[in-house]
């Protein structure tokens, strides 16, 4: 760098000892006018270093990069359009929770940075302990304590500087999530911005974005100069502005605003010990308890565990009339359809397939809306710092907490949003182990398979059955990662910061709306996807049919029975023939050969072949597969009854089936996400591969096991 000149621009909140700073660095070597049309006072003056000049900039005292005040638009606007070598950030150390949201703003624009902890004499003097390294290392920024006022550190500083400058490094902006709603707009804000050859040089399409959903004036005029964008990206900003005032009472800025402090918050626990009592907001004295050491997993368990308590009492009643309902339905349909495939179709195809997912309706909307307590409260933030602690043991990275949740860490997830939110994952090995274990939790698509095998044989003990799956599956994906970061991903895990937002009373209406917005995708699901795979299942179950003398020697047999009751079996037998016979029925006798040891019979097999459209399918493969061996009009009990009822079922059977659907390969969607975030095929064949062994693996020593201990 010898012979080039730097410029360096010290930024930072009013008071935190950025003029103090700025005279230690310059002397008398200092400059004083107006940024060019208006009245904001510049001060610019020189430094030496090795001889050389350098150039500081001493930008107005501001609290934002949002254009708020001409001093915040005059900070900005120097620093993105004359792209100095490097920002120095002035923070004051004894206020360091407040000062680092410039820091995180300067972070998100993408600049080069380097910050001055500055008066940490005061900091030392009010009880506070930095471990300046560890914040260093989780901002990925240089950190150098100083005392501007004495001059402390400032050639320690200057250096730094000079070195993050010497390297010219692109602007790389820090991503940080704040929260559903507003990801999902920026990610299409984001794609908006992208398209259409525009050029945003030096800012990222997000950070524009950002401000757009921050109501940034400056940012909207600028994109204001492309009417069908400024209409585009304007319409996208009401919606969730209507959204978020309507389900959280609140607007996009706050939201966003939070997360950042969440994100500071996250730091500062990790690299800040108070050694006096501090005074305590309201959400630091909750945390004091809920995210204990100690404490904190015990809360965790027991509110996971009355979460499911909560759930299966609320859902009994409305999943019962659902039940009846499609009974009810399907009886309509016999009587109002003449005998035949007509028939057959809509009462086994559609009602007892379809109708066996959207029975759980109720089940599934009681656990989304608890979900969604947990996180417009601000708990679910709480449950990933928890569990993070845990997961570093495993190799994995802390960001993989958010992924293993939405996956269905807590029932009701899935797995494709699960393996999307790794890309906030910057360790490139521990994203990769995290994409490979997400399918194991269980996702909201295995809830039907769970309520419906707990409601037939574990009746008694449904909270307990789903909250022991749940620390199965958890137990299962950290052991899995294990193994993944010992063989083909080994490596040190990176540092990483938990956003800790605070917490919020969250509102009836907004609570209902994102209960009914999930429910109704899952809804959506079983009337589209799930229809069409139970019509093709229907249709693999009924075609090719019975030869006509096997037809002609049951018909016989049924018309030389004596009784009624005779009569009625022998159709049972004819019809649970003809399903034998069909396409599917070949297939999952064909199959039994490999699963007969972990006790599934050919009806299962099929169902766990449609369980790779969606795991959903399982449930309606096996309405349909037990509806079309039915020939009883009178009958409608649900399949729950009818699989309880079934001699060839039990429940150490119905476990080692939940311990094969939780495991086993994940559902086609899920497969094409991982292809595409682990870049390429092999990765998604290996999880398909691994995880079938293991189902496989663990079923058989569930059933066999289970079978030594007389349990079935």
């Amino acid at each position: 760098m010898a012979g080039e000149k730097l410029t360096i621009a010290l930024a930072g909140n009013p008071n935190s000892g950025k003029t103090s700073l700025f005279n230690a660095l310059t002397g008398a070597r200092q400059h004083v006018g107006n940024y060019p049309g208006v009245t904001v006072e510049k001060k610019w003056g020189v430094a030496k270093l090795g001889g050389n000049d350098v150039t500081i900039v001493d930008l107005p005292g501001t609290y934002s990069l949002t254009a708020y005040s001409p001093e915040e638009l005059v900070a900005r606007d120097y620093l993105v359009q004359e792209k100095p070598d490097v920002v120095v950030h002035v923070a004051d150390a004894a206020n360091l929770e407040r000062n680092l949201y410039l820091a995180v703003q300067f972070l998100e624009l993408g600049v080069p940075l380097v910050i001055a902890l500055n008066m940490m004499d005061v900091a030392e003097a009010k009880g506070l302990s930095i471990d300046t390294d560890k914040l260093g290392k989780l901002l990925g920024a240089p950190l150098v304590p100083t005392v501007a006022r004495t001059g402390k550190g400032v050639p320690e500083l200057l250096a730094a500087a000079a070195k993050v400058a010497a390297e010219r490094k692109e602007w790389k902006p820090l991503e940080l999530s704040y929260g559903h709603d507003v990801d999902q707009a920026l990610n299409e804000l984001t794609a908006s911005l992208n398209g259409g050859g525009r050029e945003w040089e030096p800012l990222s399409p997000r950070w524009v974005g950002l401000k757009l959903l921050e109501n940034d004036s400056e940012v909207k005029a600028q994109v204001a100069r492309d009417p069908s964008l400024a209409a585009l990206t304007g319409t996208r900003r009401q919606e969730l502005s209507e959204h978020i005032r309507s389900t959280m009472d609140d607007d996009p800025e706050g939201i966003i605003a939070d997360h950042r402090y969440g994100f500071i918050s996250g730091l500062y626990r990790q690299a800040v010990t108070e050694t006096r009592g501090q005074r305590l907001e309201l959400s630091d004295r909750i945390d004091k308890v809920l995210t204990n050491r100690l404490l904190g997993p015990v809360f965790l368990l027991a509110i996971l565990y009355g979460v499911y308590e909560f759930v299966f009492w609320a859902s009994e009643t409305p999943v019962g009339w659902f039940e009846t309902f499609f009974g009810w339905l399907g009886g309509v349909a016999e009587a109002a359809i003449p005998e035949g495939l007509l028939q057959s179709l809509i009462v086994s195809g559609v009602i007892d397939g379809v109708g066996g997912v959207l029975g759980f309706v109720p089940l599934i909307a009681f656990m989304f809306f608890a979900i969604a307590i947990m996180e417009d409260t601000g708990y679910m933030a709480r449950v990933a710092y928890i569990l993070d602690r845990l997961l570093r043991h495993f190799g994995l990275h802390g960001n993989s907490v958010i992924a293993l949740i939405v996956s269905g860490g807590i029932s009701g997830g899935c797995a494709v949003p699960g393996v999307m939110a790794t890309r906030t994952l910057k360790d490139p090995k521990a994203r990769l182990a995290t994409i490979l274990t997400v399918p194991l939790m269980n996702c909201g698509a295995k809830l039907p398979v769970y309520a419906l095998l707990i409601g037939a044989f574990f009746a008694a003990q449904q909270a307990n059955m789903l909250f022991a799956l749940t620390l199965i599956s958890w137990g299962l994906a950290l052991i899995a990662a294990r193994i993944l970061r010992w063989t083909l991903l080994k490596g040190e895990t990176a540092p990483f910061v938990m956003e800790l937002p605070p917490y919020r009373m969250p509102t009836l209406k907004g609570l209902l709306i994102h209960t009914w917005e999930r429910t109704w995708q899952y809804a959506k699901k079983a009337g589209t996807v799930i229809l069409g795979v139970s019509v093709v299942m229907w249709a693999l179950m009924t075609f090719p049919g019975l030869p006509e003398e096997r037809v002609a020697s049951w018909e016989s047999r049924i018309e030389a029975a004596q009784t009624q009751e005779a009569k009625d079996e022998l159709a049972h037998l004819m019809a649970q023939d003809e399903v034998r016979h069909s396409v599917a029925g070949r297939m999952g006798h064909a199959l039994t050969y490999v699963t007969a040891p972990l006790g599934f019979d050919w009806r299962t097999n099929v169902a766990l072949v449609g369980g790779f459209a969606a795991k959903e399918v399982v449930v309606a493969t096996m309405g349909t597969a037990y509806s079309l061996g039915e020939v009883d009009p009178e009958e409608s009990e649900s399949l729950g009854d009818r699989l309880a009822k079934d001699p060839a079922w039990n429940p150490l059977m119905a476990f080692a089936l939940m311990i094969f659907v939780m495991v086993y390969a994940p559902c086609f969607v899920t497969v094409v996400m991982i292809r595409r975030e682990a870049g390429g095929w092999g990765w998604a064949l290996f999880a398909m591969g691994y995880t079938t062994i293991l189902a496989y693996v663990l079923a058989l020593l569930v059933y066999q096991g289970g079978r030594v201990l007389g349990l079935g």
